[in-house]
């Protein structure tokens, strides 16, 4: 052994559910996108603590591929960091009944006038799980195809200024190791693909 601190790691750890009990919860704000509430948490020493927690609608991702192993990045302004930032095609799943894997097939098609015919799920994400709820999907998406174009999108405000770049695969985990892309979805797409294909 080590000397240092903490247990070895059992074959198969993995995140598990739990929910401390909740004495009561106060809603700060409310929007279609977003709402946020002040929990008290009961720990198990029966100690209460209070706990900001923001509910966005979750969110899905696509990392698609052209028949070159080209990865299809759409930059986009983001007013919050006020930054054009280069992403993933992504989005929220904003519409009601919506499966995460056709709220991807949606935000593919609307950002990017395309559609994909093979799709698997890459990874799943809590984004920021110390006061969020909001939870990712991510989808591997091939065989690509344009929108024809009477059925595309219109796109507006910051979409409405979406670029697309086609970037090779190598360059783009380059591009996230040298630090020029750092959307956390992105990011974490492009490693997830880049592990999966040396294991």
């Amino acid at each position: 052994m080590s000397g240092l601190p903490g247990s070895s790691a059992p074959a198969g750890l993995a995140d598990e559910d739990a929910a401390w009990t909740v004495a009561s919860s106060q809603e700060h704000y409310t929007s279609p996108y977003v709402s946020l509430s002040v929990d008290t948490i009961v720990a198990p020493d029966g100690s209460e603590h209070g706990r900001a927690v923001v509910r966005p609608h979750g969110a899905v991702g696509v990392l698609a591929f052209d028949h070159e192993d080209r990865v299809l990045l759409v930059q986009q302004y983001r007013h919050p960091v006020r930054a054009r930032l280069l992403e993933i095609p992504a989005g929220t799943l904003d519409v009601g009944g919506e499966g995460p894997e056709d709220a991807a097939r949606r935000e593919l098609g609307e950002e990017t006038d395309l559609v994909a015919e093979h799709w698997s799920v890459l990874l799943n994400l809590v984004t920021t799980p110390g006061y969020s709820t909001e939870r990712w999907t991510v989808y591997l998406a091939t065989g690509l195809s344009v929108v024809p174009d009477a059925e595309r999108t219109e796109r507006e405000a910051e979409e409405a200024d979406m670029t697309q770049w086609w970037m090779p695969f190598d360059d783009a985990v380059e591009a996230v190791l040298a630090g020029r892309v750092g959307d956390a979805m992105t990011v974490a797409a492009i490693l997830a693909e880049q592990a999966r294909r040396v294991r």
